[in-house]
């Protein structure tokens, strides 16, 4: 049985910041190629984009609407809302992806210090995000599958 949360507030921030990285793959639909090229998806996703191809724009849906999912996730832990299928192994889940990403915050900050191959601070930007978001469903789903403290 789940152990009722402490305190769903990280979770809840996990799962809000999300439903964020949703929005900003919305944006980067309307916008075209310029935020492909600026957020990493690579020059051919950007001139997919220019040339009228939809492969882009159904890579970047199926993103939004991943992230979106996972921002359920992150609520539907804190309480709020329905209890979604299979809760504590899909925040676990999405806290290690987030992790994942995160985790090469050292190299971004690190090619920042020093500036070696010239690495943009937009990198560390995104990793940290990453890091905070992943943090927020790890915290939530370890409180979730753990017992309460007596």
């Amino acid at each position: 049985m789940d152990a009722p949360l402490r305190s769903p507030i990280l979770l809840i921030i996990g799962g809000l910041g999300s439903f964020g990285v949703a929005g900003l793959h919305v944006a980067i639909l309307f916008a075209g190629a310029p935020a492909y090229r600026f957020f990493g998806a690579g020059e051919g996703m950007a001139r997919a984009a220019e040339s009228g191809s939809w492969r882009p724009a159904m890579v970047t849906s199926g993103l939004a609407m991943l992230f979106a999912l996972w921002g359920w996730y992150g609520l539907s832990g804190a309480g709020i809302g329905p209890r979604l299928p299979l809760l504590p192994h899909a925040l676990i889940a999405i806290a290690a992806i987030y992790l994942a990403r995160g985790a090469v915050l050292g190299y971004d900050l690190y090619h920042l210090i020093t500036d070696f191959g010239g690495r943009s601070p937009k990198w560390a930007v995104f990793s940290a995000t990453a890091l905070l978001i992943g943090l927020g469903f790890a915290t939530g789903a370890a409180q979730l599958i753990s017992p309460t403290p007596p």
